[in-house]
């Protein structure tokens, strides 16, 4: 115990000691993208690193543990900056059963595949959330909770975030089938049940697919409202007519009023996004027009606007 090891939790993620639980929770959530296994299949600097990460947030993402820990790192540093002399004693603060109460940690080691150390299990064992047995006289209570869920990201394409669909991943070597939900946006979440870290008693914690859509050079997104431009002539655009429109559920043509001027802008009601959560509600749909003006006129078509242009 003399020799055991400090490990300062707030360094591996990367923030401050007096940082926010939202400051934890987002480099963690970087973090744990950056090193999860799957995008480094077997580095095992990456592994271990990511097991740091996970034992780190367990700790300070924990109101109870997070105090004890500084509790203990405010003794540490005083001790290191009095010239450390002797061993620092911690058995001041490994965990111990108290008011009769017996705790007993179960393999912590189930948790994130290895994840927490020595100093963890020493310091924190009777405080694991994530196993454990109490018992006092006859009464046993098994305590267990849910590991930090997991979150990766996925691409997908403008298309697949307004009509919905399928994609087929490998997750942890199974290939598993993911429902895009129609109307997901940036930063959307897709549960996937038991496909997380391994708990305790053999069972897994959720995944959490976080939605990144790439850009569609065609249409814009805000809200629940796509935004587009058309083309279109100058002869249709002053006599009036037809124009071709192409919308997410493909071409339709948009009956063009005469008169309509370079900019105007066309509302579809009921084209737009639709709602994630109640997919047969949608945004609308806005298409401006490009008026073209002609580049090269022949003589006749010259003749014709000089004409015009006296008649005015």
């Amino acid at each position: 115990m003399k020799g055991m090891e400090y490990k300062d939790y707030y360094q591996i993620l990367g923030v401050n000691r007096n940082a926010s639980d939202d400051e934890i929770k987002r480099a963690f959530r970087k973090l744990a993208l950056k090193y999860h296994p799957d995008r480094n299949p077997g580095n095992k600097q990456a592994e271990e690193k990511f097991k740091e990460i996970n034992e780190a947030y367990e700790v300070l993402s924990d109101p109870e543990k997070r105090r004890r820990y500084d509790q203990l790192g405010d003794s540490y540093f005083r001790w290191q900056q009095s010239g450390a002399p002797g061993g620092f004693d911690w058995s001041q603060w490994v965990s111990q059963p108290a008011g009769g109460v017996r705790v007993e940690v179960g393999d912590l080691d189930d948790l994130f595949g290895g994840s927490f150390s020595e100093f963890f299990q020493s310091i924190f064992g009777g405080y694991a959330r994530s196993a454990g047995t109490a018992t006092a006289g006859t009464r046993t209570r098994t305590r267990t909770a849910r590991p930090a869920p997991v979150e990766y990201p996925i691409q997908i394409t403008f298309e697949e975030a307004y009509r919905g669909g399928e994609r087929t991943l490998d997750i942890d070597g199974r290939r598993v089938q993911v429902k895009i939900p129609a109307g997901a946006d940036n930063g959307t979440k897709i549960r996937m049940a038991g496909m997380g870290q391994v708990m305790p008693d053999g069972t897994r914690g959720d995944l959490y697919l976080v939605v990144e859509i790439t850009p569609d050079p065609r249409f814009e997104r805000k809200g629940h409202d796509i935004y587009t431009e058309f083309d279109l002539d100058l002869y249709t655009a002053v006599l009036g007519g037809e124009a071709r429109l192409q919308t997410p559920e493909g071409a339709v043509l948009l009956t063009i009023p005469a008169g309509t001027q370079p900019g105007q802008t066309f509302r579809l009601a009921g084209r737009g996004m639709p709602y994630l959560k109640n997919p047969s509600q949608r945004g609308d749909l806005y298409a401006r027009a490009k008026v073209s003006l002609p580049r090269h006129l022949t003589p006749e078509q010259r003749a014709l606007f000089e004409q015009l242009a006296r008649l005015k």
